[in-house]
């Protein structure tokens, strides 16, 4: 069935909300697949390159189906309208869905990241814990469980194909590393790593680094070296590795 005539749109929505004759769903679902596309298109234009648009073509499809059967005529509300938001949300749901990592977690990681650097720039110094807990208004506690929940990371299909030109694309497996090569660079990239160590942390903090970096300790022997708790260690290199992610920041910054 050929898609009616816009003047005909409203007949064709009376019709199938008074019969619910599959055929007419199905040219109305067809109808607006364009508005789907174009929604689509927009989210995935803010996304990494490795996110499909046809998956998220395909969950504004089944939100568009939904917005049609949920549909109703006695309200003042354009279609268009309430589809985009059903599209959009079929589709942001979709994208939940292929993140392995929740959106509070990640949304406590950007808290704290936040608080950390408003802080360092106020105080001038990093700052302790307990300064970064009250400024997010939480007790030691609840920060270092969020510390905690704050190390996760994303997933991804190794699948998935990368373009870095026309006539350059590859996918994720191609490009994983082979950690048992040795790496020409490593000697010189450990050597500088460990002289910004030195030269930025404390003593506890460097003994964490070297156990867990260089003699390759897990985090429940290295609490057990120090005599401190496995949460306290996990603690100290979250706390480590912001530090060096805002120096490493700066210093690209600079180059550039």
């Amino acid at each position: 069935m050929t898609k009616p005539p816009a003047q005909d749109l409203g007949r064709v929505w009376k019709q199938y909300k008074s019969s619910g004759d599959r055929a007419l769903r199905e040219v109305l679902v067809g109808t607006y697949l364009p508005l789907v596309r174009y929604i689509a298109e927009r989210i995935a234009c803010k996304l990494p390159r490795s996110v499909e648009i046809d998956d998220l073509y395909q969950a504004g499809v089944f939100g568009l189906m939904d917005a049609v059967d949920g549909y109703d005529l006695s309200r003042d509300v354009k279609f268009e309208t309430y589809c985009s938001m059903r599209v959009r949300g079929a589709i942001l749901d979709e994208l939940r869905a292929m993140d392995w990592v929740p959106r509070l977690v990640r949304a406590r990681a950007h808290k704290i990241d936040g608080a950390l650097r408003e802080l360092e720039a106020e105080l001038g110094r990093y700052p302790t814990e307990v300064e970064v807990a009250a400024r997010l208004g939480v007790t030691a506690e609840v920060y270092e469980e969020m510390l905690r929940e704050s190390t996760a990371v994303s997933m991804f299909p190794l699948s998935k194909v990368t373009h870095e030109g026309e006539d350059d694309e590859h996918s994720h497996v191609d490009i994983l590393e082979d950690v048992r090569s040795p790496n020409p660079a490593q000697g010189l990239q450990r050597g500088e790593l460990k002289s910004r160590i030195i030269a930025s942390l404390g003593e506890v903090e460097r003994l964490v680094v070297v156990l867990y970096y260089y003699e390759e300790l897990t985090m429940k022997e290295i609490g057990a070296v120090l005599e401190l708790s496995e949460s306290r260690v996990c603690q100290i290199h979250t706390k480590i590795v912001s530090r060096l992610r805002q120096h490493l920041k700066s210093v690209q910054n600079n180059v550039l």
